[in-house]
């Protein structure tokens, strides 16, 4: 599935799912996993039939399955262009965000 081109439902059915596939792929029952993340088995399911959970569920059970290094490009800023690099450092050295300007 291309994340892009798919709604917010989608993509949490489809993390769902790749949890599920995960766990299975591992051999490993949901009442371990469950237990192992220190999760609800009511959580674990949820998470794996809808996607629907809170973030701490979703990393908990990532975690316990081992999984967690595939977390760590997410939402990590990419530079394209000396422009950009420019931009970001910064950004990065800025403490506060710039106030708007009143109108």
């Amino acid at each position: 599935m291309l994340f892009n081109l798919a709604s917010a439902s989608e993509i949490l059915h489809t993390l769902g799912q790749r949890v599920r596939a995960q766990r299975l792929a591992q051999g490993m029952p949901q009442r371990e996993l469950a237990q192992m993340a220190g999760l609800s088995l009511g959580a674990l399911r949820k998470l794996e039939s809808s996607g629907r959970s809170s973030l701490e569920t979703l990393i908990r059970a990532v975690q316990a399955l081992g999984l967690v290094n595939e977390l760590e490009g997410l939402f990590v800023l990419r530079r394209q262009s000396i422009a950009q690099m420019e931009k970001v450092e910064a950004a990065s050295q800025r403490q506060r965000a710039p106030r708007r300007k009143s109108t």
